[in-house]
């Protein structure tokens, strides 16, 4: 396994099998991940991403419950992850909007292709269209 950036803002973390990449700027913390996988995802180790001895499918299927689209993964043999379709909108009782689909996104860096994002509901997110939990919505 390697732990190498894959741009300044994201990391990557591979096997022969799978590639999992994480963006901790958008990691709210809902630790679908840890409760998931914790052999693999343990924020309390160094590297906290290991993926060595676990089936690169069923670290695929933990990665899809990351709301954030924070954590992504690619397969060696299927290629990225495929969106949700039809594309879905739910609103949190906070205000935050979760979505799970085809997205473009337009953001401060551009447009990003995404299949999960959990978007700022109350327009106060320094990374919009991204919620940061720095506004109500968030708390």
């Amino acid at each position: 396994m390697t732990d190498m950036n894959t741009t300044p803002q994201k990391k990557a973390y591979e096997t022969q099998d799978v590639t999992v990449t994480y963006e901790a700027r958008r990691c709210l913390h809902a630790a679908e991940c840890v409760r998931g996988l914790p052999e693999v995802f343990d924020a309390n180790r160094r590297p906290w991403i290991r993926l060595d001895g676990v089936p690169a499918g069923r670290v695929a299927e933990v990665v899809r419950r990351c709301p954030t689209g924070a954590l992504q993964y690619a397969l060696a043999d299927n290629g990225a992850e495929s969106p949700d379709r039809p594309t879905r909108i739910t609103r949190t009782p906070a205000g935050q909007l979760i979505v799970r689909g085809e997205l473009s996104l337009d953001t401060d860096e551009g447009r990003r292709a995404e299949t999960r994002a959990v978007l700022c509901g109350c327009a106060r997110s320094h990374r919009q269209p991204y919620c940061d939990h720095s506004g109500p919505c968030g708390q």
